[in-house]
C-alpha cells in the first residue's frame, strides 16, 4: 500500500471514531512492546496496522490486523493503524513513533511498567567562547518520555528535546545543567552536569592517553646453583592482576633460562610502537656493575660471568628505540656492587626522548628483602607496589608513595630504601586511557600476538562407558602456567566411589611442589574453579615443543559385583598459552649465535658471585655475595661485550 500520509485522526464518517490512540515508545533493542488502539462504530471493526518504509509511502505489518500489535522493537520505526467497518467507513489512528536505543546497559528492572528510565545522562563540558554546546541524554519510556532542560535552575522554554545544543556560545553559557524526563507515570531527573565557557587561550591541555599497554612480568624463583626464592610467585601473580586491570596486556612467565629471558624480552619488545606503554618487571636474583643492572637467570651456573645474565639498561635502549610514549622498569631485585675494577662495554646513551622511569625495589650497593606476611611470601618493593599502583597519579608519584611506605617498615629500615630514576616530561599514569584512533594496523598486529601467548584450551564434557561425566576446563595462572581441573559432573547408575585423575604428555615439571610452595599456590588456586576433583599444574610451557595431551583417568567401584574399575580418555589440548610462541626456536637461534660471537646479553668478566641468605629472621633476601675464592680473573676469558641480542 503506498501513497500519502493520512492525517492524523483523520475520520470519514462521524459514525467511525477512534476513542483512544496508540503512544509513541521508546525502548531498548529486542524488547517485546504493543502498540494498541481503540475506535468505535457500527458492527465488527476490522483494524490494520501498517509500517512507514520512506517518506510518504507505508506497507502493511504482516500479522498486524488486531487493534493490539505486538512486536520486538529492532529499530526506531513509525506505526500507523487503519480501522474500517463494513460499511467502507475507516478513521486513521496518530502516527507514533517506536524509538529503539542500542544500549546493553539499560539496566532495566524486571518488573518495569514504562516509567521513565535514564539510560545516558550528560556529561560535563569545557568549551571555549564561540564554540558549540551539545548535552545529549535518553530514556526510556512507555509512553515516550518528555525532554525540559534547566539551567541553573531555571527552564529553558525552548529545549524540550534529548539534545540540547547552542551554538556560538558566551560566557553567559556556563553554569549547571540538568534535564527533566518525564511520562504520565513518572518524573526523572538526570544528574547535573557542569558547563565551563573559557577563553581559547584557557582551554585545559588535553587529556594524555597511551595507544595501548603492554607489560611483561618475569619472577624467578627455583635456580640450579643458587638459593631458592619464595616471593615471585605471588609477586608476579598480583602484579598481573592488578595491570591487567588498567589495562594492561599481560604476559606473566616464571623460571626462565637467560636464553627464555632474551626470547620473552624480544617478543615483549615486538608489542611495543608509538605511543604504547611498556612495563618490564623483574623479581629474582639481581647485582649490579658499573652502573648497569644484572639479571639472573634460573640456569645460571654457579661461578658465572655475566653472559649468564640480562641487562637491564639494554631492555630500556630497545624499549625507547621503539618510540614507546611511557617506558617503565620495576626491578625488585638486589643491587650488590661485584667485579667494579673491570671496565663495562659500550651503551649508546639513551636518547632525551624522555618519559623512562626506573623503579628500583631498593638502592646502589644494597639488598632487596622478601618477607612472610600473614603465610604468603612477598617482596616487600612489590607489596608496596602493589598496594599503589592502582592510583591515578603520575607514575613517578607513585612510587614515591612506595618509597615512602617502604622506608618506614620496620623490618628493613636501614637495610632496603627505594630508588627512583626518571626522565619524566610529561604527567603520564599508568591509569591513563588508551585511545587507539590513528594506530588500528599496529593494534591488529598487536592483538594478533597478544591473543597468540594468552590461548586457552576450551573446557570439554568427557562422556565415559560407565555413564560418569566429567568436565575438564582450563585457566592461566601465569602464561606459561595452566591448570587444569576435572570435574566430576554426572556419576552413572551404576558407579559409585568415583575419583579422576589427570596425567600429560609430555609431563611437566611442577615447579611449585617444592617444599613450602603448595601453601603458596594453593592461595592462588582458591577460587580458580568451584571445587574441582582434580587439577593438573602444567608449568615451563613455554619450553613445550609439541601438543600436549591430557590423560583423564576415572575411577570407580560397580555397584553390580563391587570391584574397582577405571576407564581412560585423552583429550589433546595444543600448545596452549605462551606455548604457541615457540620461544624455543629462539633461544636455538641464540645459542648459534654465541658459537659464532663472544658478543652476548650482559657479557662482562668471568669473575663470579656467591649468593646465599641471610640467617633465619622475618625477612629473607634476594642477594649475590662476592665469593673471594673465584674473584681472580683468568687472562683468557673476554671482557664484557656488548649485549646485542636483543
Amino acid at each position: 500500500m503506498t501513497g500519502p500520509h493520512p492525517k492524523p485522526g483523520q475520520i470519514m464518517i462521524k459514525e467511525l471514531v477512534i476513542v483512544r490512540h496508540p503512544v509513541s515508545v521508546c525502548v531498548p533493542v529486542n524488547y517485546k512492546v504493543t502498540l494498541s488502539v481503540l475506535a468505535e462504530g457500527k458492527g465488527i471493526l476490522n483494524y490494520q496496522w501498517f509500517l512507514e518504509k520512506e517518506k510518504e509511502n507505508y506497507v502493511e505489518v504482516p500479522g498486524g490486523a488486531q487493534s493490539d500489535l505486538t512486536l520486538k522493537a529492532v529499530k526506531t520505526q513509525r506505526f500507523v493503524c487503519r480501522v474500517n467497518d463494513h460499511f467502507n467507513n475507516c478513521a486513521f489512528s496518530e502516527w507514533v513513533k517506536v524509538k529503539v536505543l542500542d544500549t546493553n546497559k539499560s539496566g532495566l528492572p524486571t518488573d518495569w511498567q514504562g516509567e521513565p528510565h535514564i539510560a545516558v545522562n550528560p556529561k560535563p563540558q569545557t568549551l571555549k567562547q564561540g564554540g558549540k554546546l551539545a548535552l545529549c541524554c535518553a530514556a526510556f519510556g512507555i509512553p515516550a518520555p518528555r525532554y525540559q532542560w534547566y539551567r541553573n535552575g531555571q527552564p529553558l522554554l525552548d529545549k524540550m528535546s534529548d539534545v540540547l545544543q547552542i551554538n556560538d556560545v558566551t560566557a553567559e553559557h556556563g553554569g549547571s545543567y540538568l534535564c527533566s524526563i518525564s511520562n504520565v507515570l513518572e518524573e526523572r531527573w538526570t544528574e547535573p552536569v557542569d558547563v565551563h565557557v573559557v577563553q581559547p587561550n584557557q582551554l585545559p591541555p588535553p587529556a594524555l592517553t597511551a595507544t595501548d599497554k603492554v607489560a611483561l612480568l618475569i619472577g624467578n624463583l627455583n635456580y640450579s646453583n643458587y638459593p631458592s626464592l619464595m616471593a615471585p610467585i605471588v609477586d608476579v601473580h598480583e602484579l598481573a592482576n592488578l595491570l591487567q586491570q588498567l589495562g594492561f596486556r599481560v604476559v606473566s612467565l616464571l623460571d626462565l633460562t637467560r636464553e627464555e629471558m632474551l626470547a620473552a624480552i624480544d617478543e615483549f619488545i615486538q608489542l611495543l610502537d608509538r605511543g604504547v606503554y611498556g612495563i618490564f618487571y623483574y623479581a629474582g636474583h639481581g647485582y649490579e656493575h658499573a652502573g648497569r643492572n644484572y639479571l639472573i637467570a634460573v640456569d645460571a651456573p654457579q661461578s658465572y660471568q655475566t653472559k649468564n645474565c640480562v641487562c637491564v639498561q639494554r631492555v630500556m635502549y630497545k624499549m625507547q628505540e621503539r618510540q614507546t610514549a611511557l617506558s617503565v622498569i620495576l626491578l625488585d631485585t638486589c643491587r650488590k656492587w661485584y667485579n667494579q675494577h673491570h671496565l663495562p662495554s659500550f651503551i649508546e646513551p639513551l636518547g632525551p626522548k624522555g618519559n623512562t622511569v626506573y623503579g628500583y625495589g631498593t638502592c646502589e650497593d644494597a639488598e632487596a628483602y622478601e618477607v612472610q606476611d600473614g603465610g604468603r611470601s612477598s617482596g616487600i618493593f612489590t607489596k608496596y607496589l602493589n598496594k599503589h599502583i592502582l592510583q591515578q597519579d603520575k607514575v613517578t608519584h607513585v612510587l614515591e608513595k612506595v618509597s615512602e611506605e617502604l622506608g618506614k617498615d620496620p623490618l628493613v629500615k636501614g637495610k632496603q630504601a627505594v630508588e627512583i630514576k626518571h626522565t619524566m616530561k610529561e604527567p603520564r599514569s599508568l591509569t591513563d586511557a588508551v585511545r587507539t584512533s590513528g594506530h588500528t594496523k599496529e593494534l591488529h598486529l598487536r592483538n594478533i600476538c597478544w591473543r597468540q601467548a594468552n590461548e586457552l584450551p576450551r573446557k570439554k564434557l568427557l562422556r565415559f562407558l560407565c555413564g560418569v561425566e566429567v568436565e575438564v576446563s582450563f585457566s592461566a595462572l601465569f602464561s606459561n602456567v595452566l591448570v587444569a581441573f576435572a570435574t566430576l559432573k554426572t556419576v552413572g547408575d551404576h558407579t559409585q566411589d568415583c575419583t579422576v585423575t589427570l596425567s600429560s604428555t609430555p609431563p611437566t615439571e611442577d615447579i611449585f611442589s617444592r617444599p613450602g610452595r603448595s601453601e603458596e599456590m594453593d592461595s592462588l588456586l582458591l577460587n580458580a574453579s568451584e571445587n574441582p576433583d582434580c587439577t593438573l599444574r602444567l608449568c615451563s610451557l613455554q619450553k613445550l615443543k609439541e601438543s600436549v595431551v591430557l590423560k583423564v583417568d576415572l575411577h570407580y567401584t560397580h555397584t553390580d559385583n563391587n570391584l574397582r574399575h577405571t576407564e581412560s580418555q585423552h583429550m589433546d589440548i595444543g600448545k596452549p598459552l605462551v606455548a604457541s610462541c615457540k620461544l624455543y626456536k629462539r633461544t636455538q637461534t641464540t645459542k648459534r649465535q654465541d658459537s659464532t660471537s663472544v658478543q652476548s646479553m650482559g657479557n662482562i668478566s668471568s669473575s663470579a658471585s656467591q649468593r646465599h641468605q641471610t640467617p633465619a629472621r622475618p625477612c629473607h633476601t634476594r642477594k649475590a655475595f662476592y665469593d673471594a675464592k673465584t674473584a681472580s680473573v683468568r687472562s683468557n676469558e673476554p671482557e664484557e661485550n656488548d649485549e646485542n641480542e636483543l
